[in-house]
């Protein structure tokens, strides 16, 4: 099973989900763009951006529950195709 590449983007002070994308599975790439948004966000207090390795959605949901609240997870996270 392949290890998919997840990037969230909470806003910790509202307690809400801002983004999330699968970026696949090329770990490389996912940090690339990890550090792109980390430098987007940079100083913007109570902005977490996450990257986060696993096999499914599912999985994240029970690890970082904290993140998706009430809302279901599905309707945030967008795949992209590189």
């Amino acid at each position: 099973m392949a290890i998919h590449q997840f990037l969230i983007v909470y806003d910790a002070s509202a307690q809400r989900l801002l983004e999330a994308t699968d970026l696949g599975v090329d770990t490389g790439a996912a940090v690339a763009a990890y550090a792109e948004y980390e430098e987007r966000y940079r100083g913007q207090g109570g902005i977490e951006v996450v990257l986060i390795g696993s096999d499914s959605i599912e999985t994240i949901k029970q690890t970082h529950g904290h993140y998706f609240g009430r809302v279901d997870p599905s309707e945030f996270f967008e795949a992209v195709i590189a």
